[in-house]
């Protein structure tokens, strides 16, 4: 990208963000919230650590909850009310014991409200929009029929609403996630949404869609984290675009932006930042190498909001599910960003907390006795900040064309009503959440 072009961007933001106060009507305020009651928020960073405002320290043990894809509505509603699956998410209700979810939105969402003359669309359009008119009627129906506190002219907005204070009832931190800007199945390196300038990345969308939903979030108490963009990585259908920014020093440049329109929008809440090459990496922010292409720059945590109020994370993702050694990968997620959490890092390290958002594998019989989900389930609740495991969902509304799709890496089974694989769910991650959140 031309530096023009960031001065742009970075000019109109004023207008996106000025126009999502006034589209967005939270019926809440964060300031009505009273402080040292759950979840005791806002939280910061200290160091390595996220603390709340007791100043105990904070982790997540979490799952991911999409809510990207077409419809653009959280997954499974059709199967189970909200209600219920929350309850088995979480602790009260005799679940198993997570306490956050990684819940995914689309940008495409927040273009349709600002294209809709500030109005989000009803749950019959979305439905119908994203599954065609026949079976789209069909899974709305199903999902009233689970969750009667919605009609047809609820919007999805308020599915989104709905579970986020079905969470604050249930004690669950809510974390939200950019993960892509059409709504579709995410990720690979052709899919338009990869990189900052691709066919369906557009930059200033991207910043007010960021801006509108921490705004719009400030009503829900359980909210208190939000990723910029997930899995940022190669835009292999654009040679050109990947050529002249497919760096650090772009990256550096867009999340500065992407931060500031959060920060500006709601300044409680902490900030997520994910790498290059699909989230795997981070290694010059926590090592503080220079920045390509540039030998100068590099990340300045003064360059961001929140400053002295610390609100800057990182995020990692790892899918090296053939790993043959422990040792091997908990090396490789020192390298690529872990290192930021050790005891003792080393001169001149960058020192954050760097939390694991999406791991995960086949939920079959015996794919969780291999090496990759038996270290990290004695890794992860040993690191300062915390997890989330890709994903809670037995099926998408839709997946890369197929209604329906049955999800094999999913908690749930297809029909939502069990758990796929009960030796790992109960047995294994109930387990890793206790020893995550007991240290």
């Amino acid at each position: 990208m031309k530096f023009t072009s960031h001065v742009l961007a970075l000019a109109s933001l004023t207008f996106h963000l000025a126009a999502s106060s006034t589209i967005s009507s939270p019926q809440n305020d964060i300031n009505s919230r009273q402080q040292n009651t759950w979840p005791n928020g806002p939280f910061v960073t200290d160091g390595r650590y996220i603390r709340d405002t007791t100043g105990a320290n904070i982790k997540y043990a979490g799952v991911n909850w999409p809510g990207h894809g077409e419809v653009m509505i959280p997954e499974g509603l059709q199967y189970q009310s909200i209600a219920t699956i929350v309850s088995k998410i979480g602790s009260s209700s005799g679940g198993i014991g997570l306490n956050a979810i990684r819940l995914t939105f689309a940008i495409q969402m927040v273009d349709e409200i600002y294209a809709n003359g500030g109005k989000d669309i009803a749950l019959q359009k979305a439905f119908v929009q994203g599954l065609g008119q026949t079976n789209g009627t069909r899974v709305l129906n199903q999902v009233l029929a689970k969750n009667p506190q919605f009609t047809a002219n609820t919007t999805r907005l308020e599915v989104f609403d709905a579970v986020a204070a079905e969470c604050y009832r249930q004690k669950i931190y809510v974390h939200i996630d950019n993960h892509i800007s059409k709504g579709m199945w995410c990720c690979g390196t052709g899919d338009g949404n990869s990189w900052w300038g691709d066919t369906y990345f557009d930059a200033q969308k991207w910043a007010r869609g960021l801006a509108y939903m921490a705004s719009h979030a400030k009503a829900w108490p359980a909210f208190v984290s939000l990723s910029l963009r997930n899995e940022p990585r190669e835009p292999t259908s654009n040679p050109s675009l990947a050529k002249s920014s497919y760096n650090w020093q772009t990256w550096n440049t867009y999340m500065r932006q992407g931060a500031a329109a959060v920060h500006a929008a709601n300044p409680n809440i902490l900030i997520f930042l994910s790498g290059l090459n699909y989230d795997t990496t981070l290694t010059p922010v926590v090592r503080n190498q220079p920045l390509s292409p540039s030998s100068q720059t590099k990340f300045n945590l003064s360059d961001f909001p929140g400053g002295p109020q610390k609100k800057i994370v990182l995020e990692l993702h790892n899918y090296e599910t053939g790993a043959t050694s422990c040792s091997s990968l908990q090396n490789n997620l020192y390298n690529n960003g872990f290192q930021s959490m050790a005891t003792n890092p080393g001169t001149g390290i960058n020192v954050f907390p760097v939390m694991l958002t999406e791991f995960g594998f086949a939920m079959d019989a015996n794919t969780y006795k291999g090496v990759y989900a038996t270290c990290l389930a004695n890794y992860l609740p040993t690191q300062t900040a915390g997890w989330f495991i890709w994903v809670l969902v037995g099926s998408y509304y839709i997946r890369e064309g197929i209604q329906n799709y049955d999800e094999a890496w999913g908690l749930f089974t297809r029909d939502w009503t069990g758990w796929r694989s009960t030796g790992y769910v109960n047995g294994v991650l109930a387990k890793m959440a206790r020893d995550t959140l007991a240290r």
